[in-house]
């Protein structure tokens, strides 16, 4: 697994370079992706982060890697809200995939994990991102001044949100 994810950002570190924070130099290597898998699964087991992985169906061995959901800063509690980062590959762009990938990902946390709120950011330039969140359903809430260093500078960002209101919901406790 960890190659298949250094694998991928080394496919696709020019693209990401626009839209991303610095990555550091061992991105591209196995022990860099071991050791971030790793506090992936300390994270699930704790609450905080829930990470899916979009691999190509028609490879066969399945280690190609298309892409990367992640929802971070899990909060429970009367908030239940997290951050949503998403990553996909070069090549895989304008099929669709990540559109049906963050349904699906975005239906698991409402339904089944009983989350209210995600919240996702992007570069205003960022046209893609900016398209899919709304067609997901993302409201823009704001935008955030100098938010994240990326591509050499501190870049604004465009601050949008999805909210699922369950009457039904009872609050998880934290």
């Amino acid at each position: 697994m960890a190659r298949a994810f250094a694998g991928f950002m080394v496919r696709n570190a020019a693209h990401f370079k626009r839209w991303d924070p610095p990555q550091p130099a061992t991105v591209g290597t196995t022990a860099h992706w071991r050791r971030v898998l790793a506090g992936a699964v300390r994270e699930f087991r704790n609450g905080s982060s829930l990470r899916w992985a979009l691999f190509d169906a028609n490879d066969r061995n399945g280690s190609r890697l298309l892409g990367r959901i992640n929802f971070t800063q899990i909060f429970r509690g009367p908030f239940q809200s997290c951050v949503l980062g998403y990553q996909l590959d070069v090549d895989a762009e304008g099929k669709g995939l990540m559109f049906e990938a963050l349904r699906a990902a975005l239906d698991d946390l409402f339904i089944a994990r009983r989350m209210h709120r995600v919240q996702a950011a992007f570069v205003p330039e960022n046209v893609r991102s900016a398209k899919l969140l709304e067609r997901l359903g993302f409201e823009r809430i704001g935008l955030a001044r100098r938010y994240l260093f990326i591509d050499g500078a501190w870049r604004d960002h465009v601050l949008s949100a999805l909210t699922h209101d369950d009457p039904d919901a009872t609050l998880l406790e934290d």
